[in-house]
């Protein structure tokens, strides 16, 4: 696994496979545990994509998983995680980050030897932690994902055939995965229009602290504190374009960015460090009517900001 985990980057083998060269790959039965946007997206994608001939669910809501039915995003609901991995060739763990190790727990028992399980969460370094300590002997496995895509909105009713087009989804293999697991997820990810990229689980939660988890957490200060702030229903009513963009995170759901925000305590806190550093300097010039160093800063942003737009498109 050396060779996937020694280049994190976007180019390079086995990183610049694209989706016209991916060997197509099918699965006879694939289980979605967790009928959410995540877990019902990627069923939706999967049967348009011809990868999975029957698509299982199971969730703790049964409103959901009857949502999923309704829907097609599923064929049949599992009364069990046990039941679910009796049946399954791969299994897609869609559920929030701090249920991992129980939810494991529950399938192992039933999990196929010729079977693999991928998560969507996102943080790394918690869920191997917590897979590893579920699997024990067959951890080798479960193959950490986390698909750079979603909306502030959970549930299977926002869930969407193309989520995972043009998106990058970072694969973590770890030191017992075997290679034909990592060539199959690639190969099923290419396959739904998505980039991989290879990374080590603890810098994905460095770079994904800075780059998600630490705008979350500012979009929820900010709108909890035009909500403490006088005139709080005129703000609301006179907010445009700038407030939708800024605060559009904000409407994300609580129990999954609770979980996140904590289980990546340590790399989330050190980024709100820098940006504090950062906020506290803008307030300096501000305070002190500095426009030429107000300039800057913002030139700086904006500059940075437009190169990340370009680059993007390209």
């Amino acid at each position: 696994m050396t060779s996937y985990l020694s280049s994190p980057s976007l180019s390079g083998s086995p990183n610049s496979a694209t989706h016209s060269s991916t060997t197509a790959v099918h699965f006879q039965k694939v289980g979605i545990v967790g009928c959410g946007l995540m877990g019902g997206s990627f069923a939706l994608a999967i049967k348009k994509a011809n990868i999975a001939s029957h698509v299982v669910g199971f969730s703790q809501s049964i409103t959901s998983v009857n949502k999923a039915l309704q829907l097609g995003a599923i064929d049949s609901a599992a009364n069990s995680l046990l039941e679910l991995a009796k049946q399954c060739d791969l299994i897609l763990l869609a559920v929030p980050v701090a249920a991992t190790q129980k939810t494991l727990e529950a399938i192992l028992p039933g999990l196929q030897k010729h079977a693999f399980i991928m998560d969507v969460g996102s943080t790394k370094l918690d869920v191997c932690e917590a897979a590893e300590l579920a699997l024990g002997d067959s951890y080798s496995q479960f193959l950490p994902c986390h698909p750079i895509a979603g909306r502030e909105r959970a549930g299977i009713e926002h869930s969407c055939v193309d989520l995972y087009e043009n998106c990058k989804v970072i694969l973590c293999p770890h030191s017992s995965t075997p290679e034909s697991i990592v060539l199959k997820a690639q190969s099923l990810w290419q396959t739904l229009g998505s980039q991989i990229v290879f990374m080590q689980a603890q810098e994905h939660d460095e770079i994904y602290a800075t780059v998600s988890h630490l705008p979350h957490l500012l979009a929820f200060a900010y709108i909890n504190s035009i909500l403490n702030a006088p005139k709080t229903e005129k703000n609301f009513a006179l907010a445009g374009t700038g407030f939708r963009d800024f605060s559009r995170i904000a409407g994300s759901d609580p129990t999954m960015w609770r979980d996140i925000l904590i289980a990546n305590q340590k790399q989330v806190l050190q980024s709100l460090d820098a940006f504090s550093i950062e906020l506290e300097k803008l307030k300096q010039m501000v305070a002190k009517a500095d426009g030429t160093q107000l300039s800057q800063a913002i030139s700086q942003a904006s500059n940075a900001r437009g190169k990340w737009q370009l680059n993007r498109s390209h």
